[in-house]
């Protein structure tokens, strides 16, 4: 008999390996198969599985203004059934199709505004980065 703490992990395990697995095949559906010009340039940055593999929250990231982003995450909503289908048909694992909840993912977004601001702030280095002395 398993300890309940080995279940959970197990489970986990399950939905993480599961969750892994529906990320790249939503890429690649959003990159083969949808022609919605309002989704642009977008990548599922992670997706968090429930514990029984019915619902996903899928993370988006998309490159643009605020505008763009809410186009995409748009056009990825109203592609939901297709993708679920399509999910359906290419995870013979799964005894159901996960619904699909699209969620914006701002972290890079985020890294890149940092990123931004540092450069600003630190010195630059011009590849004289040790003062010469005589």
């Amino acid at each position: 008999m398993h300890s309940l703490k080995a279940v959970v992990n197990m489970t986990s395990y399950r939905a993480d390996q599961v969750g892994e697995q529906v990320r790249e095949e939503i890429m690649s559906i959003i990159r083969r198969d949808l022609k919605d010009p309002r989704i642009g340039f977008v990548s599922i940055t992670g997706v968090r599985m429930s514990p029984d593999l019915r619902a996903a929250r899928v993370r988006v990231s998309v490159l643009g203004n605020p505008d763009e982003q809410k186009a995409s995450i748009k056009g990825l909503v109203s592609a939901r059934g297709l993708i679920r289908h399509e999910l359906g048909r290419r995870l013979q694992n799964l005894k159901f199709s996960p619904e699909l909840r699209f969620e914006l993912d701002s972290s890079i977004e985020y890294s890149v505004h940092i990123s931004e601001l540092l450069k600003e702030v630190l010195p630059h280095d011009n590849g004289d980065s040790q003062e010469r002395t005589p």
